[in-house]
């Protein structure tokens, strides 16, 4: 043991050595991905260009969007185009906001504010993404971990935990999920429609940020989720956010969230107080550029091609320098933007911490868990879109001697 220990210290010093300046701690496409689309800024040429359906959109209105817009998402997503609110350039905004605007107002099915509940309980299923945990954090609510399966949530303990008339919500990646990369499973996203929750204001954060994101194969088709939850009853149950942020420009893209009608008809009289309208050439800009569902795809195997390579280094990595050791298990997606690690117990926070020591910055770990806890210490989020090839080769070489090194100092 202390053999192999030496052998791995000197291997970690010859690497701190090189003096790597590695970021993996986001999901950013890459500069490869970003100068590929950063055409879209040139599709403007003449003043009528900005003429979309009779609308000038250099000019104030249209509130909820653009029909040309919500055209698009709704071909995206499944949906109506009625049932499409067309926002900024960030979904996490609209998700912020309608979580506020719940807080100060309370939903259109809310008896009163939640701000005058005595308490407000939320549902993470983790691993999850750190910042849908934040959000309801920073409002006071009390979150509630539901361990992800293979399958999505663990739909039993979310059925007995909605019976809790204090449980308002839940946050939900149903597909390519942040960070394991699974996709929720039929039966799972039909015992999701069908909840019958105590709270008649329980809101459903459908989070649908990899809908068309695959890497490797054919596009999967989806189940529409609000009609879902208009055959089981539930059609102001569900919000279901999306946007443009890994398929264009992710500073300067298109959000949009899908409710039912009496629950934009709600939204749009809160929303018309902060907002007269969002940026409507950005939107215009979008639909020129993106054009339909079938357009859209092909640019996504554009996106694959360069996403691919990225995600089968982390993987092959991780096979020959890990796998054989039973360090660590981990997801092998098929899309999305992430790979979940999951070490031997104690180990997440020491390894990352190596990492760090070695110039190779990744999510923190316990960001994957509510409050930033994560009761094994051992999920660690790998974000491999940003660097190129060869420097994510570095990166989880960096990776996996740090972790083998902390396995060793745990059994010294």
């Amino acid at each position: 043991l202390q053999e192999e220990y030496r052998a791995v210290k000197a291997q970690f010093d010859a690497l701190k050595s090189r003096e790597l300046k590695l970021n993996m701690s986001r999901g950013k496409p890459s500069k490869a991905q970003l100068d590929m689309v950063s055409d879209i800024m040139d599709v403007f040429k003449t003043p009528e260009d900005y003429i979309s359906d009779g609308i000038d959109v250099r000019n104030y209105g249209e509130l909820s969007g653009l029909p040309a817009a919500k055209r698009l998402f709704a071909e995206i997503l499944g949906c109506k185009p009625e049932e499409c609110f067309i926002g900024g350039n960030a979904s996490l905004t609209l998700m912020y906001d309608l979580v506020s605007k719940g807080y100060t107002h309370g939903l259109a099915r809310s008896e009163k504010p939640w701000c005058r509940l005595d308490t407000v309980k939320w549902l993470c299923p983790a691993p999850g993404y750190d910042r849908h945990f934040k959000i309801t954090e920073s409002f006071g609510f009390e979150l509630i971990t539901i361990p992800m399966t293979p399958t999505g949530p663990d739909m039993d303990l979310v059925e007995e935990a909605v019976k809790d008339p204090a449980v308002k919500g839940m946050w939900c990646v149903p597909k390519y999920s942040n960070p394991d990369g699974i996709v929720y499973s039929d039966e799972t996203i039909a015992r999701i429609a069908a909840l019958k929750p105590a709270a008649p204001d329980f809101a459903l954060m459908w989070d649908n940020a990899y809908c068309i994101h695959e890497f490797e194969g054919e596009f999967v088709p989806f189940p529409d989720i609000l009609s879902l939850c208009e055959k089981y009853g539930n059609a102001d149950m569900v919000f279901e956010f999306a946007s443009t942020s890994k398929i264009t420009l992710p500073g300067a893209g298109v959000a949009c969230f899908a409710c039912s009608e009496a629950n934009m008809e709600y939204m749009e009289k809160l929303i018309n107080v902060q907002i007269i309208s969002y940026d409507k050439i950005n939107q215009l800009r979008h639909v020129k550029y993106l054009k339909d569902k079938a357009h859209t795809l092909e640019l996504m195997k554009k996106h694959a091609a360069i996403m691919g390579p990225k995600f089968k280094a982390v993987t092959e990595t991780l096979a020959r320098e890990v796998g054989p050791l039973g360090l660590a298990t981990w997801h092998d997606p098929k899309g999305g933007y992430f790979v979940s690690v999951n070490t031997l117990p104690g180990l997440a926070k020491r390894t990352l911490a190596l990492c760090k020591e070695a110039g190779v910055i990744m999510t923190s770990a316990g960001a994957t868990f509510p409050y930033g806890v994560d009761p094994k210490d051992s999920n660690i989020r790998v974000a491999p879109s940003l660097p190129p090839v060869e420097e994510l080769q570095q990166a989880m070489e960096v990776f996996c001697c740090c972790l083998k090194l902390a396995a060793l100092e745990q059994l010294k």
